[in-house]
């Protein structure tokens, strides 16, 4: 009887331990840049990663255009000028729809220059090429170009895996990791899987954001319509988010009721 009482208390501890370690996700794997945790106080590591914005325009990226001119206002109504320098809406939809799409040649139509073709320039490039042809038409106009198809998806184990749109020329992966409310403890950060599109078709990247050299990649910067998928711990498949007290409880609770009717079926 007494071997039976031993047997029966040393597997109530056991599937106790076994339940709290299934709960549980190694610190080692829940941290960020984790050579730079290494680093002494009063030290520094320095990682080169020179931020350049080298996104070339592709056929069917929109472009926001806004022509400012507050003289020639004759010249400039062929164009379309805004001449209080001031946009009537900024809302998504009304901004894609006062936006210019590149077309299959990779250029756009104004009403008085024609076609220009922007294909493989940056927004910046873009943006004079565009003030020359129009120059050439109107006085002193200003001309504001900006991305307006800037969007990154999100998939996985993040907080609020979504589509996000970007209101700036770039963002790196820490801050698209933000947008989507950081990673979970059971995200896989070690293998991060970023899919691209390119003149090819779509190209998968994997990087490693546990890891601080990420700060020198090459893809540690984002470009348009990136999609970043965060793969899940294999750990998930078996294990809890928070710990289970009340799933404990009651297993110990049935553990507890077997063990008394065993008990008194044996007395």
């Amino acid at each position: 009887m007494k071997y039976t009482n031993r047997i029966m208390k040393t597997g109530m501890v056991a599937l106790l331990l076994a339940l709290v370690f299934a709960s549980c996700v190694p610190q080692e794997k829940m941290l960020y840049l984790k050579e730079a945790q290494m680093v002494a106080e009063n030290q520094s590591i320095n990682y080169i990663n020179e931020r350049t914005i080298d996104y070339k325009l592709q056929p069917g990226d929109n472009l926001y255009i806004r022509f400012i001119n507050t003289i020639d206002e004759r010249s400039a109504s062929a164009l379309a000028v805004d001449f209080s320098g001031r946009s009537n809406s900024s809302t998504d939809a009304s901004i894609y729809l006062q936006s210019y799409t590149l077309d299959e040649e990779g250029c756009i139509e104004l009403p008085l220059t024609g076609k220009i073709e922007l294909k493989n320039l940056t927004v910046d490039e873009a943006k004079a090429r565009l003030q020359t042809e129009v120059d050439k038409f109107v006085n002193q106009t200003t001309i504001i170009v900006k991305l307006s198809n800037f969007n990154l998806t999100v998939l996985g184990e993040v907080t609020r895996p979504g589509m996000y749109k970007v209101y700036q020329s770039q963002i790196n992966l820490f801050e698209a990791m933000a947008l989507a409310g950081n990673m979970t403890n059971f995200a896989k950060k070690s293998d991060v899987k970023i899919i691209r599109q390119t003149d090819n078709g779509s190209e998968i990247l994997t990087v490693d954001m546990g890891q601080a050299d990420i700060l020198s990649s090459p893809y540690y910067y984002l470009k348009p319509n990136d999609i970043i998928y965060v793969e899940p711990l294999k750990i998930k498949q078996w294990g809890f988010t928070t710990f289970p007290y009340s799933t404990v409880f009651s297993i110990l609770s049935l553990a507890a009721t077997l063990y008394v009717a065993f008990r008194r079926f044996n007395d």
